[in-house]
């Protein structure tokens, strides 16, 4: 039997999902990578692989699109670890650097600017570029709310303009998946949720970060139907963003 190609994110908000396929029969049928979220993207789009955790702003791109598991990475409300971290307030942001990790948490900095804050603002995408503020994600983030003027978890500010949780990822394929191998992963992925205990027994210390907060409480996994709606509505504003 061909193994299942599978990109997979190896940030922490991922780690319970990689134990619960590491520790199901489901690993024998598959071929794992980990990457940061942009390239996991790419991989999925390309053919590279045959389905991932895809940043949901990026779906529309992948051939033959389809969410392949009863989970994902969302939350309802404040996720701490999708910021933008700014030097002024928001309503004086005029310059804001991109993270190159993610499509998703760009464009939803992007959505938040323009239809939420009603601001004008550039962005770039050049590391070395002085801004009035950055979006961050991921690990890279964890214990550095107190380092900026100015945290905006975009999470919680989606909530507030919208009144809907929010799906950052989605396991997605680009092919046909027999409803069989489907139901495994899901089972897979459960069992990794089940056992975030452990998960958290094998990751570092973050000085000013409750990891198990974050696990338990900031992160939520199901894929829910506010969780879609919201989704369609955000793939919906990138839309109007992209005809500006």
């Amino acid at each position: 039997m061909n193994k299942i190609k599978i990109s997979a994110v190896a940030y922490t908000n991922t780690k319970a999902f990689i134990y619960g396929l590491e520790h199901s029969d489901i690993i024998n049928k598959i071929d794992l990578s980990l990457d940061i979220p942009s390239d996991c993207a790419a991989k999925v789009i390309s053919g590279e692989v045959d389905m991932g955790l895809m940043p949901v702003a990026a779906i529309p791109l992948v051939p033959n699109a389809n969410i392949v598991a009863d989970y994902c990475i969302g939350s309802d409300g404040a996720v701490n670890s999708v910021f933008i971290f700014s030097d002024v307030p928001v309503e004086e942001i005029k310059t804001v650097k991109l993270d190159a990790h993610s499509r998703t948490s760009n464009n939803l900095a992007k959505v938040l600017l323009k239809f939420h804050w009603k601001q004008e603002v550039a962005f770039t995408t050049n590391p070395h570029a002085k801004t009035d503020a950055i979006v961050l994600i991921g690990d890279r983030t964890f214990g550095k709310k107190d380092d900026y003027a100015y945290t905006y978890d975009m999470g919680e500010e989606w909530k507030n303009f919208t009144g809907l949780p929010f799906m950052y990822a989605a396991w997605v394929a680009n092919k046909e998946i027999s409803t069989e191998f489907k139901a495994e992963f899901s089972a897979a992925l459960k069992l990794g949720l089940d056992h975030r205990n452990d998960v958290l027994k094998d990751l570092p210390a973050t000085p000013n970060f409750d990891l198990k907060d974050y696990l338990y409480e900031k992160l939520q996994f199901e894929v829910t139907e506010d969780r879609k709606k919201a989704m369609n509505l955000f793939l919906g504003y990138i839309e109007q963003l992209e005809k500006v």
